[in-house]
């Protein structure tokens, strides 16, 4: 999955957790893309299986959609936890998380997590 699927997932599942009722105008919203960007992005994963999308136009994730939107959430909640600890700023710390949790091998996100929460948790 590219990265711009993993950060859509990943909006759709923080939505979510905000409310059940989902639609492409919220991920608008939330992300600041246009309506025509969003709308291609939803088609795609629609068609790879990652979201439903129901009648009224609300988004639904499937089982392998919220398994990758969780396992970005996870990532980058951790990394910006870490860079924090490190005292790098909360804002710059977000952003660059946001950056690192897409390219970052499990190997390296496990030890990092692993560190986290042995001297944070």
């Amino acid at each position: 999955m590219h990265e711009s699927g993993e950060m859509y997932l990943e909006t759709i599942f923080v939505l979510n957790e905000k409310s059940d009722n989902v639609r492409s105008i919220d991920v608008c919203d939330y992300m600041g893309y246009s309506k025509p960007s969003v709308s291609r992005a939803v088609g795609l994963l629609k068609k790879a299986g990652h979201i439903v999308v129901d009648g009224n136009g609300y988004i639904t994730l499937t089982e392998s959609g919220k398994a990758i939107a969780h396992r970005m959430y996870e990532r980058h909640t951790i990394l910006t936890a870490a860079l924090g600890a490190l005292g790098v700023s909360e804002q710059t710390a977000s952003k660059d998380a946001c950056k690192i949790e897409h390219d970052i091998s499990d190997e390296t996100f496990d030890a990092i997590k692993r560190w986290y929460n042995r001297n944070f948790k």
